[in-house]
């Protein structure tokens, strides 16, 4: 018990923990609720564009406050090149993707990897005056944020959620049925560039301490985790901001006990909580998806058990069922699921059809006597027109029962002499 204590204790009383601790956390709230309304927009690409992008601003506001104040690292003035490179990569994209016929997320790759590439350039040209440590920019030191840090962080975290907080309902109707927030009046373009220079403030404001590959982590990550347990943007909104901080709290307490990046043991922490949500997941969890697919009937096999029954009218054993049903493990479920959908109902002597039960039955008739009659036009031998059509019986999707029919010219009988149900009536209890 005191060795449990003393692991998870100790890191707290370091300062550096609680500066990581409280920085990350207010970071991963921000980006994990405006990272929501980033998955839902599939935006997704375009987090990653802005912090890549994001080197040429440090790079130019680096530079520029060197040269003109002799000023080394000044962090507002990076923060606002940061700002401008972010806003010019938005205004960019949405320019090439309205006058050409690049699609947007062509533009976003091809954007934010030229200004990405520009950041670098300047970096390397003007080394003498730039000291920028890239691989600390992208790889992050969330275990040595500095004060300025914080102090960005904690002021634009509250100013984000506050607008977030004030435009909900705007946002939340653009998102969901853009059509609709057009058509009552709602500035929905404005709507779309409030939400792009939020994620451009948080993308901004963090990624000087978790660095780019992070800071898109916490963006995207949270939000995904949250969509998984949610229908409701505000319930979405709440879990992921607690993802968001369960993943700087364990991924910090990781890397402490494994002596690893600190970066890298959050987004490794964030990443492992969402396969396990994955699985899990109540309504869109891999076993919950298993479990449903087990429980699935499939449709041949509910067709065959009502073709069978339609050709024994005067109600049909499960012996028989088990003969035509090509997979008789199905056959009881599918039994108790079709009763319940009131198909078939169960009586002396079998089971037999309801009302509902002999319509969808003579539509798998017809489109079997339907295929009959096609592939003897084709030149199918005899004794192969049954087995075949009762493998094409099935396919039904898009109209091909209607197209078979008006191409075979409307025929009455099929190749054995019967009646071909016509459309919308229920057929006979013929072979």
């Amino acid at each position: 018990m005191d060795f449990l204590l003393q692991i998870f204790w100790a890191p707290l009383t370091e300062t550096y923990f609680q500066k990581a601790l409280i920085g990350g956390c207010i970071v991963a709230v921000v980006a994990a609720v405006v990272g929501c309304l980033v998955v839902l927009r599939r935006m997704a690409f375009l987090g990653d564009a802005l912090s890549h992008a994001m080197i040429a601003g440090v790079a130019g506001g680096y530079l520029v406050m060197k040269l003109l104040f002799g000023l080394e690292a000044h962090a507002p003035g990076m923060l606002l090149g940061s700002l401008l490179a972010a806003v010019l990569t938005v205004a960019l994209i949405g320019f090439v993707s309205r006058i050409s016929r690049v699609k947007e997320d062509t533009a976003i790759g091809i954007m934010y990897t030229g200004i990405f590439a520009l950041g670098v350039v300047v970096v390397s040209v003007f080394r003498h005056f730039i000291h920028i440590d890239l691989m600390h920019f992208i790889m992050g030191d969330i275990l040595g944020v500095a004060d300025s840090d914080l102090w960005v962080s904690a002021f634009v975290a509250p100013l984000v959620l506050s607008l977030l907080i004030l435009f909900y309902r705007h946002f939340q109707l653009s998102t969901f049925d853009p059509v609709m927030a057009a058509s009552i009046g709602l500035p929905v373009l404005l709507l779309d560039y409030v939400l792009t220079t939020c994620v451009s403030l948080v993308v901004v404001s963090a990624v000087s301490m978790v660095g780019v590959i992070l800071v898109v982590g916490l963006l995207i990550t949270p939000a995904a985790t949250a969509y998984l347990l949610c229908d409701r943007l505000d319930r979405m909104m709440l879990l992921a901001a607690l993802f968001g901080v369960t993943s700087v709290v364990g991924g910090l307490y990781l890397c402490v006990w494994l002596d690893s990046a600190g970066g890298g043991a959050i987004m490794l922490f964030c990443t492992l909580q969402f396969l396990v949500v994955l699985t899990v997941a109540p309504r869109y969890g891999l076993l919950a998806r298993w479990l449903r697919l087990r429980r699935l009937v499939p449709q041949q096999v509910v067709e065959d058990v009502l073709t069978t029954i339609l050709r024994h009218a005067n109600g049909t054993p499960v012996t028989v069922l088990r003969q035509h049903v090509p997979q008789p493990s199905a056959l009881p479920r599918a039994l108790r699921q079709m009763t319940q959908d009131g198909l078939i109902q169960e009586g002396e002597g079998g089971y037999r059809l309801t009302e509902t039960g002999q319509t969808e039955a003579a539509k798998v008739l017809r489109a079997h006597r339907l295929w009959e009659t096609y592939l003897e036009s084709i030149g199918t031998p005899q004794e192969e027109l049954h087995a075949t059509a009762h493998q094409l019986e099935h396919l039904r999707a898009g109209g091909t029962v209607d197209y078979l029919d008006e191409k075979l010219g409307q025929p009455r009988l099929d190749p054995h002499g019967k009646a071909i149900p016509p459309r919308g009536k229920n057929g006979n209890n013929q072979e």
